[in-house]
C-alpha cells in the first residue's frame, strides 16, 4: 500500500454532526476517515474517487471523544426523560394549534 502523503491530524476539516474528517485529495474529491477509525488506530484515509490514500499522524489523547450514536438510542437513560418531555410538549403545541385553527375557522 502506498501514502500518497502524511497528514497532520490538526491539518485535518472535522465536521462534528458526521463525526468525519476530510482532507482534500488533488483529484478534485476529499480523503476521508472517521473519528471511530481513528479511536480504533487506523491511520490511512482513502479518497473515494481515485486511488490516493494518506497516513494520518496522530496521537489519541488529541483526538475529541467518540459519540456512539447506537447508544443514545437503546430506550435507557436520561433520553427517555427528555424523549417524553419532548412529545408532551409537541402534543401540547398541537393541541394548541387546533384550538387556534378552530377559532379562526369560527369567526365570521
Amino acid at each position: 500500500m502506498s501514502i500518497y502523503e502524511e497528514v497532520e491530524f490538526e491539518d485535518l476539516d472535522y465536521d462534528p454532526t458526521t463525526q468525519i474528517y476530510t482532507y482534500p485529495c488533488p483529484c478534485g474529491d476529499k480523503f476521508t476517515i472517521s473519528l471511530e477509525e481513528l479511536w480504533d488506530g487506523e491511520d490511512v484515509a482513502t479518497c473515494p474517487s481515485c486511488t490516493l490514500r494518506i497516513e494520518i499522524i496522530y496521537d489519541e489523547e488529541d483526538l475529541p471523544e467518540w459519540r456512539n450514536d447506537d447508544d443514545e438510542n437503546d430506550g435507557e437513560g436520561e433520553g427517555d426523560d427528555l424523549n417524553e418531555e419532548g412529545e408532551e410538549k409537541k402534543e401540547e403545541v398541537d393541541e394548541g394549534l387546533a384550538t387556534i385553527t378552530r377559532k379562526s375557522l369560527s369567526v365570521k
